[in-house]
This record gives structure tokens, C-alpha cells and sequence, in this order.
């Protein structure tokens, strides 16, 4: 399927940001590749000493900047414990719920670098063999890395160069379907970073002057609760996080839309900022949603958090599942990115 250059953009940056990968406390490569992106479009990325990116989109003299946040980290898992018989024991790096990683492959990063494939299991994984194989919780404590080598002994495992500490990433399964539908894991954030990115070269390449300064930062705490616990400049007046918008039951959203949250598990946004993204959606003409997230936090969060005097917002295209194996729509992509443009285009 076609679509128009911003959001075909939009869809390859997602992309190949997905195939990177980057739990929390590993996003070096990840970081590097959304600077060249930055830098293609003709922009000045600057990493900041948290290992995230911040961009000037410009004016240079604006009043009452406003700096837009997605996250680059995602859920992923750390080595605890090389078992006897060769099998790993995982800590979750983030939200990552067993229930939702059993039978996955994924990849051991070395801290020399090398990356060591395997699956992730229920012990003892066999229906044949294993009478308690359907009441068996999933748990971290019940589950363990199938490593594809030959392994029998901690002394194997160990002459691989694995040892705990090790970063364990999931793979993402990423496809784009013909009807617009984006399936993947990790699409909570990297969706939202590709949007971003197209909205960085929307303003580039069509000579846009927002009223305001606008900052772009790219967080890679987010999913620990620290992203955006920092690196917020001096003439920052709002933070508007682009994340995923959640969908489920009580919501109002599905994956075309684009939501805007009023409230989530931390408490209100900030009024004004809510009522004014509602009347930019109206006058975009966008398929939008107001919504209230039960089991919620972001980086505008944990800014206040630290302590910054800003307004906040939070935005997203829908995206179902979250936290598993994820779907969002081309269409809460096109939403989103139109309800960004009104907001923040200026006179």
C-alpha cells in the first residue's frame, strides 16, 4: 500500500528503529542510529550524559518552549543466575510480564559484544512430558533461557562469555500489513519516535516557523521510571509526550485513532494543555479520543516528578496489547501526526 512521503518516512524509521535492539540500559546502538536520522534531515542532535538525545528543531528565540519526548528504551530482561544445567534465569528490565515472553526468541548481548540466540521458556517446556505443564504459573522464578548451543553445564555457559548482568533482548516480530496494520513488539515507544522523526523532517523540508521553540528529547529510561528526570532546558514551559495510547476495555480508543490523555495512574495533565490539543484535533479534523489510562505513567510524569515547573500533555496513536505482542494502525500514525502538525505549527 501507498502512502503519502511523511507517513511512508514515518513507517520506515519505525522500522528499522525496531530491528535495533535497546532495552533499558543498552540503547548505545539504538541512540546512534536516531542521531544519523536527525542529522540526515539537518539537525544537531546532542546526546546527553543519560544516553539520550536532545534536538533544537527551532525557532532559536521562541517563547515558551515546548519540548516533545518519546521514549527509545524498551522491555527486555537482564541475566540473574546461570542454572547448573546450562539454562539462564532472567530479572525483567522494565513492564516485561513472563506471560506474555513465554516461547519467544531472543538474543543474549555479551559484554564483548557477541549475541547469543535462545528461547525463552517454561522449565521443564514439553506438554509430553510435563503433568504440570497447563496449572504451572508463568512466573520469572518458573521460567528459564533455552540458549541455542551446546550447553549442559554453568561451565559452559560461562566459556560463551554469558555471565549475569548480561542485557537479554526480545524479538520484536515486526510486519506491516497490507489493510495498515503495524504488529510488533516495542511498538510503546519506537512507533512514537518515528513520529518524531517525520514530524522533524516536516518541519524542515517545509520551511516551518512554529510560535514556539520546539525540542525534540528521546529518552532511554522510560521504561524504569527515570527518562525524563532530566535534560529538560531552561526555557521549557510544556512537555508533551508522544506515546502509545492505550486500548482495552472501558477505553475509547482503537489502533486508528489517536488518543489524548486527560488522567492517568499519577493524575490529571495539565487542563489547559488537554483543552488545547482537544481544539487542535477539532480543527485538524482528526479521528481522536479522550481517554483516562488505569495503569499509566510517562516521561511528563516523572519530569514533574523531579521537579521541573512545566505544563504537560500526552498523546498517542493507539496501540493494542501493550506490553506483549503489540498492534497499532497507519491510520492512528496519520492521526497523530496531523494532531502534532495543528498543535504546534504557529501562526
Amino acid at each position: 500500500m501507498k502512502y503519502d512521503k511523511y507517513t511512508e518516512y514515518i513507517l520506515e524509521k519505525t522500522k528499522e528503529v525496531l530491528a535495533i535492539d535497546s532495552p533499558s540500559g543498552y540503547t548505545k546502538e539504538a541512540v546512534e542510529y536516531v542521531c544519523q536520522a536527525y542529522r540526515a534531515l539537518g539537525y544537531e542532535p546532542q546526546v546527553t550524559i543519560k544516553g539520550g538525545v536532545l534536538v533544537e528543531l527551532g525557532p532559536t528565540d521562541g517563547k515558551d518552549a515546548v519540548l516533545m519526548e518519546a521514549h527509545l528504551d524498551t522491555l527486555g530482561a537482564m541475566v540473574s543466575e546461570i542454572k547448573s544445567n546450562g539454562r539462564l534465569k532472567l530479572t525483567p528490565l522494565g513492564g516485561m510480564n513472563p506471560n506474555n515472553a513465554e516461547a519467544e526468541n531472543l538474543r543474549v548481548i555479551t559484554r564483548s559484544g557477541r549475541k547469543i540466540e535462545g528461547t525463552f521458556q517454561l522449565a521443564d517446556a514439553s506438554v509430553h512430558v510435563n503433568d504440570d505443564y497447563s496449572d504451572t504459573k508463568r512466573t520469572y522464578k518458573d521460567m528459564e533461557v533455552v540458549l541455542d548451543e551446546v550447553v549442559k553445564s554453568k561451565e559452559d555457559v560461562l566459556a560463551l562469555g554469558i555471565m549475569p548482568g548480561d542485557i537479554v533482548a526480545f524479538e520484536p516480530r515486526t510486519r506491516i500489513t497490507e489493510s495498515g496494520y503495524i504488529k510488533s513488539r516495542f511498538l510503546d515507544d519506537k512507533l512514537s519516535v518515528g513520529i518524531l522523526l517525520g514530524f522533524a523532517k516536516w518541519m524542515k523540508e517545509e520551511q516551518i516557523t512554529p510560535s514556539r521553540k520546539i525540542y525534540h528529547h528521546i529518552t532511554v529510561y522510560e521504561e524504569v521510571g527515570h527518562g525524563a528526570c532530566g535534560t529538560v532546558p531552561a526555557d521549557v514551559t510544556e512537555i508533551l509526550c508522544v506515546d502509545m495510547g492505550c486500548v482495552g476495555e472501558g477505553l475509547g480508543c482503537d489502533e486508528r485513532q489517536v488518543s489524548i490523555c486527560a488522567k492517568d495512574s499519577v493524575g490529571p495533565y495539565t487542563y489547559e494543555v488537554v483543552g488545547a490539543l482537544i481544539e487542535a484535533a477539532k480543527r485538524a479534523e482528526v479521528d481522536f479520543i479522550v481517554d483516562v489510562y488505569p495503569h499509566y505513567s510517562s516521561d511528563a510524569d516523572a519530569a514533574l516528578r523531579a521537579g521541573y515547573d512545566v505544563r504537560h500533555g500526552l498523546i498517542g496513536p493507539g496501540v493494542y496489547a501493550s506490553h506483549g505482542y503489540e498492534r497499532s494502525h497507519v491510520d492512528g500514525v496519520k492521526n497523530t501526526f496531523e494532531l502534532l502538525k495543528e498543535y504546534l505549527r504557529g501562526e
